[in-house]
C-alpha cells in the first residue's frame, strides 16, 4: 500500500498483517508499506516447515526480491522483532532503518502462557484451549462490554485476534512450532544482546508499551544501552500493542524517524569488521 520509503511491517506470533490494520493506511500516506502474513500465519501457508528467526528472515528476504524492493525500513513486534533483528543480521545490505515495537529477544522475561506452549504436550492442550466454544466466549464477551461502551484493550483485542487464529489445526501446529523455537519453559531462549553492537551504522528506533505485561519495557532500556545511537521511546499507559493504543503516536514517531536518519548502507565486509572488534580484534 502506498508510495515513498519502503517500511516492511513484521507482526508477531499468532497475528497476522491485520494487526496493522490502524496505522498501515496512515503510514501508506508517505511510504511504500508491505505487511506479510509470516508462514504459518494469517492466509500464508501453514506446512511442516521451518519456523525458526533464520527461516522467517529468509522469507522476508525474499518477498522483498520477488518485489523488487532492494533494501527496506524494517519494523518488527514481537516475534516480529526477533525476525526483524535476525533479518539485519542476515541480510544487512538490505536494511535501511530498525525499528523494535516490544520485541522478543531482548531478555529472558516473556508472558507465562508462552512458556506453558513451549512444554511438552502443549500440542494435545491447546486444541482444548482454542476449541470453538472457547473462542465464541472470547468474541461474545469482547461484544458485551462493548454494547455496555466498553471497550477491551488493545491487549485484550490483540489476544482475541491470536485467539480466533488458532482455531486452525494446521495454525496450532505452526504456533508450537514457533513458540519451541524462541521459547522453552524458562523464558525466552534466543537473545540478541550479545551482537546489538552490529547495529552501529544502523538507524534504530524502539518502541515500547509502558505497562507491557508481556515483554517488559526494561527489555527496550537495556537494548537502548546496548545499541550505540539509537532511540527509545515509550508510551506510558501503552500495553504489549502499542501501535493499537495510540496509532497517532505511533505513526508519528516512524515518519520522525524515518525524516531524521540517512538509511544505512552496509556490506558484509563492515559485518566482518565489527564481528572481529567484538572478539577482541
Amino acid at each position: 500500500m502506498g508510495e515513498g520509503p519502503t517500511v516492511v511491517l513484521v507482526h508477531g506470533i499468532t497475528s497476522s498483517s491485520r494487526t496493522w490494520k490502524a496505522v498501515m493506511p496512515r503510514l501508506a500516506e508517505r511510504h511504500d508499506v508491505i505487511a506479510p502474513d509470516l508462514l504459518g500465519h494469517g492466509r500464508s501457508a501453514k506446512p511442516r516447515g521451518d519456523y525458526s528467526l533464520g527461516g522467517y528472515a529468509s522469507g522476508i528476504r525474499d518477498l522483498m526480491a520477488l518485489l523488487g524492493v532492494d533494501s527496506a525500513t524494517v519494523v518488527g513486534h514481537s516475534l516480529g522483532g526477533g525476525v526483524a533483528m535476525q533479518f539485519a543480521y542476515q541480510f544487512p545490505e538490505r536494511l535501511e532503518r530498525l525499528v523494535l515495537v516490544d520485541s522478543g529477544g531482548l531478555g529472558n522475561e516473556v508472558s507465562p502462557v508462552l512458556r506453558a506452549a513451549s512444554l511438552p504436550g502443549s500440542e494435545f492442550v491447546i486444541p482444548l484451549l482454542f476449541s470453538p466454544p472457547v473462542r465464541w466466549s472470547g468474541a461474545q464477551l469482547r461484544g458485551l462490554l462493548a454494547r455496555f461502551g466498553l471497550r477491551g484493550s488493545a491487549d485484550v483485542a490483540g489476544m482475541l485476534e491470536g485467539m480466533d487464529s488458532l482455531g486452525n489445526r494446521d495454525a496450532r501446529r505452526a504456533f508450537v512450532h514457533t513458540v519451541r523455537s524462541v521459547i522453552d519453559p524458562r523464558g525466552q531462549r534466543v537473545d540478541a544482546r550479545d551482537r546489538l553492537y552490529l547495529s552501529k551504522e544502523v538507524p534504530v528506533l524502539l518502541l515500547w508499551g509502558g505497562r507491557d505485561r508481556i515483554i517488559p519495557a526494561a527489555h527496550g532500556r537495556e537494548a537502548q544501552r546496548l545499541m550505540p545511537g539509537s532511540r527509545l521511546e515509550i508510551l506510558p499507559d501503552g500495553g504489549h500493542f502499542p501501535y493499537n493504543d495510540d496509532p497517532e503516536w505511533f505513526v508519528e514517531q516512524i515518519e520522525r524517524f524515518v525524516g531524521s536518519t540517512e538509511p544505512a548502507r552496509i556490506d558484509q565486509r563492515q559485518v566482518g569488521e565489527r564481528l572481529r572488534e567484538g572478539a577482541g580484534g
